[in-house]
């Protein structure tokens, strides 16, 4: 269970059925511009049952110190985002605590780390915080998750 940006619980079962990318965010990392490259995946996959994720978490650097208003407004503001921005999270607590456990196991490194999840729930692929949104290797996974 997780918590939308609106602070309702949605369990992310309700994403069944799509392919999604979960990606921990932060508004001042050096990563931060990664958010233009995923929302160009947002316009380019969205209508074929794709979205990005995106859960800011201040664990690495301090780098997410803002409300999840002032979050929003940033990434609405500054990268034209309009995919789903949840609740401030831990990198120990929901969704992450889960996918950790996915192959390749291990913790999270930092921020801007991707998840890609596929239409029945199971984590795919996982891509460390330097791999860019546009980057054919990304691009090509979530090809092959959508044509599944």
């Amino acid at each position: 269970m997780v918590t939308t940006a609106s602070g309702t619980p949605q369990n992310l079962g309700d994403w069944a059925g799509k392919v999604v990318l979960i990606v921990n965010v932060a508004s001042r990392c050096g990563f931060t511009r990664q958010y233009a490259g995923l929302q160009a995946l947002q316009e380019a996959y969205g209508s074929q049952g794709f979205s990005v994720l995106a859960f800011p978490c201040n664990d690495f650097g301090a780098q997410e110190p803002g409300s999840v208003e002032e979050i929003q407004q940033f990434c609405s503001t500054t990268y034209g985002v309009n995919f789903p921005i949840y609740a401030k999270v831990a990198i120990s607590a929901a969704p992450f605590d889960t996918l950790v456990q996915s192959e390749p196991a291990g913790p999270v490194g930092w921020n801007f780390e991707k998840f890609l999840v596929s239409k029945d729930g199971t984590v795919i692929a996982r891509f460390k915080s330097g791999v860019e949104p546009e980057s054919a290797e990304l691009k090509s996974a979530i090809e092959a998750a959508l044509a599944a």
